[in-house]
């Protein structure tokens, strides 16, 4: 375990996908290619929906399978193509049809981004019984803080790139090129994560004789540990933020001028955001402080959506995006790190697939905001991200730390 040629792929992995992913990001540039095609306030919310949490119908169904599998990375590398292509695909649907037919790029663009995201719900059960096998709960932490560093670092890159090309070429086609172009570059981070070294797995469950049998099973597990319904409350209110998020970008442009450099500024500042915050969550993580990294995750969306409340000039903005990009790392590892330490080996794809699962139903948050926008305001829409999460914090709360540190590592 803790190979530091491993530890440096995964930082690879990690760097060029942030690059690749955040030419899309949900909470700026992709509302703003969906309103441009004529989206409504709903399809927007539908749409970063739909990149976050399209992977959580076959999550379970993944890990049914998994829990079986000796090795997942022959696996892991047909989703990684899967999703490279179906960025790609979206980049060339919206240059040949962008300009002539908006309606059928929001349709492309939406089949695109439910391959991409459905495809997600494989590879996350892969990639996380891989990071468990591969390092040590200790390591871990470390090499996740790097990669989110690194992410962030990847994201200061693609908010320079993505300012480039909107200035550079006028809509639709700067749209296309942005996904076109950021497709291959995260096919450079797939590449490296496709060549860790993976120890065969000797402590795998039997396989149950169907589908349904393991839902059964699964849902008794669940009902068995109040330590594992508890974490899920929490990180799933926790996505209370995205009732918000991906309306943020629409009410700065009725406030502010957002061309291309600002846009790309806002994208700058959040990767900044991620990026220095892992020193402080590298260092949480590393000494076991998992529940408190998951509260002041917690608190640093309340703070930034409290400022979108009166925000009106981009310093606001830029500071509201800044500690978004905070928090949304430090929640990631605190989550992960959280379910790895309570799962026994033979069962972790199925704690891994319970907790994505049900806490990824926060990742349609985007379309309660979407609607609570469409018949309300921006006050309103605000005020129920805040609720959200202070029912999140309340959970965090009743997080027992000395269960969690029994690991099983």
């Amino acid at each position: 375990m803790d190979k530091f040629s491993n530890h440096v792929k995964n930082i690879l992995h990690g760097f060029f996908l942030a690059i690749g992913t955040t030419i899309a990001e949900p909470s700026t540039i992709l509302p703003l290619i969906v309103n441009y095609f004529g989206g409504s306030s709903m399809l927007v919310g539908f749409f970063a929906s739909l990149l976050r949490g399209g992977a959580i119908v076959v999550q379970l169904f993944a890990a049914f399978h998994a829990q079986s599998y000796q090795l997942m990375l022959p696996y892991l590398r047909r989703i990684f193509f899967i999703r490279f292509l179906s960025w790609f695909f979206i980049g060339i649907a919206i240059v040949i049809f962008g300009k002539d037919y908006p309606n059928l790029t929001l349709f492309f663009m939406g089949l695109g981004l439910f391959l991409f995201s459905f495809s997600a719900g494989f590879a996350a059960i892969y990639f996380r019984e891989i990071m468990a096998k591969i390092f040590s709960h200790k390591f871990r932490g470390k090499t996740m803080a790097y990669r989110q560093f690194f992410s962030g670092a990847g994201g200061l890159l693609s908010g320079a790139l993505a300012a480039w090309i909107l200035e550079s070429f006028t809509p639709p086609y700067s749209y296309g090129y942005l996904f076109i172009i950021s497709s291959f570059i995260m096919g450079f981070g797939y590449l490296a994560f496709s060549l860790v070294d993976e120890p065969i797995k000797k402590e795998t469950s039997k396989k149950e004789s169907s589908f349904k049998e393991f839902l059964h099973n699964s849902w008794v597990l669940l009902k068995a540990d109040k330590n594992l319904q508890i974490q899920i409350t929490t990180f799933l209110l926790a996505y209370g933020y995205l009732i918000a998020l991906p309306f943020i970008i629409l009410d700065a442009k009725t406030k502010i001028d957002l061309d291309g450099v600002a846009i790309g500024s806002l994208i700058t500042t959040q990767m900044v955001g991620a990026m220095v915050s892992n020193f402080l969550w590298g260092k949480l993580s590393g000494s076991d402080k998992n529940r408190l990294t998951a509260q002041i995750s917690i608190l640093f969306q309340l703070g930034a959506i409290a400022i979108a409340l009166n925000a009106s000039s981009l310093f606001e903005y830029s500071l509201i995006f800044f500690i978004i990009g905070a928090s949304m790392d430090g929640s990631r590892i605190a989550s992960s790190n959280l379910i790895l330490k309570i799962a026994p080996p033979q069962k972790r794809p199925i704690y891994i697939a319970l907790q994505m699962n049900i806490v990824s139903l926060g990742m349609f948050f985007s379309i309660i905001g979407g609607v609570i926008l469409h018949y309300f305001n921006y006050t309103i829409l605000y005020n129920s991200a805040i609720l959200t999460l202070l029912g999140a914090l309340y959970f965090s709360l009743k997080l027992k730390e000395n269960l969690l540190n029994q690991s099983s590592d």
